[in-house]
């Protein structure tokens, strides 16, 4: 699969649900936000269908991603059935970490390859204040759940406000050399402002080598996270939604004035 800029799409990431037990100041207002109706969430016949033919056009790597992924009920059976895809070469998963001392071994079992782990800083107190009310010492249980399990490699997403040398930075790249872990530093973004820069250590941002689409919660495929393309599963069937996706996806990002990171996929 080829988009009009001859860049191969091989890769799809799939928000399985808005619904956060976090409120990171970076990714929602502290008042929350209106979350989508039951009934507009796929289900997960409708998201398997969705990845199966993702797959059958040339997609190889998938990402489940939310909201918080394990927040969904069902999430470990859902896993074990997208496994079950052939030809799904990487299948990850993009998690805060507080419930993986519960679901890392079923994952795993489930057939999940590896975790990816937000981690802004290894203070408690800015922790708590950055996520509103997350405990820190849940997602260092959580770390060593996933790598216990055979999750690996675990990958740290760590978002910076200005540079990955502000000494939260360096201190969770320190604490990740000092436990095998992968860091990734992700400058803080801005949808309408169009504000992005390609991530360290990591692949999301190079807009001249970008691969991905991009599953949302309600059906639609989204060919770039900083435009307000999208094309709905169930409105136009999901192979046109998947083709036309791929067809209009820009050369490179420019500004999103509808959704948010919470119910995009990251």
């Amino acid at each position: 699969m080829y988009d009009r800029f001859n860049r191969r799409i091989t890769y799809l990431r799939v928000s399985v649900t808005d619904r956060c037990n976090l409120r990171c100041t970076y990714c929602m207002p502290a008042e929350g936000v209106k979350l989508l109706d039951h009934d507009d969430i796929l289900s997960f016949e409708e998201i398997l269908a969705v990845i199966t033919e993702a797959v059958a056009l040339g997609i190889t790597k998938v990402r489940i991603t939310g909201g918080e992924p394990l927040v969904r009920k069902g999430i470990v059976s859902f896993i074990e059935r997208v496994a079950a895809i052939e030809g799904i070469l990487d299948f990850g998963l993009t998690t805060n970490g507080i419930l993986l001392p519960e679901f890392a071994s079923g994952l795993a079992g489930a057939g999940l390859h590896r975790i990816n782990i937000s981690l802004d800083t290894l203070d408690p107190g800015k922790y708590s204040a950055i996520t509103r009310g997350g405990d820190i010492r849940k997602v260092f249980d959580g770390i060593e759940a996933a790598r216990n399990a055979g999750l690996t490699p675990v990958k740290i997403n760590c978002v910076v406000r200005n540079s990955s040398e502000e000494p939260d930075a360096e201190a969770v790249r320190r604490f990740c050399v000092a436990n095998g872990l992968e860091v990734r530093f992700i400058h803080e973004m801005s949808l309408a402002g169009g504000k992005f820069t390609i991530v360290e250590n990591g692949h999301g941002g190079d807009c001249l080598h970008c691969n991905r689409l991009r599953l949302t919660a309600n059906g639609m495929i989204r060919p770039c996270l900083f435009s307000d393309l999208r094309f709905s599963t169930r409105e136009l069937g999901i192979r046109e939604a998947l083709e036309k996706a791929i067809g209009f996806k820009p050369e490179k990002g420019s500004v999103s004035r509808e959704g948010g990171f919470h119910n995009i996929g990251g």
